[in-house]
């Protein structure tokens, strides 16, 4: 072999050896059929979480595309990073290699949406709901969870609740389940993102408190 061929062929070798080392690839969560399908009826299955029995998502009355999944999304932000685009109804985690795990979302109807960046401070599971000061004044029969409605499922936060602060300031904004699952893909809640149980359950699994999470105006 030439000098010439052996540095030509150089940067090929490279390539080879990288992609020799079989990174684990990214499931979110899904097992596959024969086919090569991810197993949707597994991962929307009905579950029992935190001793409360939670229904299966019946993810064939939806638009495919807010079914959770692996997605290229190159991003100048590191990987756990946590995008939200309100426009499209995805939420995205950010993965090594120019990828993302994508899920579908309902968003806050016009007039009550919030974006911009903030951090994820506090992370709880079936957590009490406290209905914002506003949101009773609009809704007086709210009053009465001014102390807090117990985690459950009839529970607006549901299973899972990521609280977004910017620095000291709690923004009141929260990721969190929903008991309408019918709610995903439209502008439906007072601000807040909402998910199905079982893919609240499964982001919160992966991402860490101090995540950075970009909501895109």
């Amino acid at each position: 072999m030439s000098r010439r061929s052996l540095i030509a062929g150089i940067p090929l070798l490279l390539l080879a050896a990288c992609e020799g080392r079989n990174r684990p690839p990214i499931s979110a969560g899904l097992t596959t059929l024969a086919d090569g399908t991810p197993d949707y009826a597994t991962a929307y299955a009905p579950i029992t979480d935190g001793g409360f029995s939670l229904p299966a998502i019946q993810y064939q009355k939806f638009d495919p595309k807010y079914l959770r999944q692996v997605v290229f999304y190159p991003s100048r932000h590191p990987a756990g990073t946590i995008i939200v685009n309100p426009q499209q109804k995805f939420l995205y985690l950010i993965q090594p290699g120019g990828r993302a795990i994508r899920y579908g979302i309902g968003v806050g109807r016009a007039g009550f949406s919030w974006n911009g960046e903030a951090e994820i401070r506090f992370k709880r599971e079936w957590p009490k709901w406290f209905p914002p000061d506003e949101m009773i004044e609009r809704d007086p029969s709210l009053a009465k969870y001014d102390d807090g409605q117990e985690g459950g499922p009839s529970n607006p936060i549901g299973a899972r609740g990521l609280y977004l602060w910017q620095g000291n300031k709690d923004t009141l904004y929260r990721i969190h389940s929903t008991n309408q699952p019918s709610s995903i893909g439209t502008n439906a809640s007072s601000g807040c993102i909402r998910m199905w149980h079982q893919d609240v359950i499964d982001l919160y699994d992966r991402v860490d408190i101090g995540a950075t999470v970009i909501v895109l105006g």
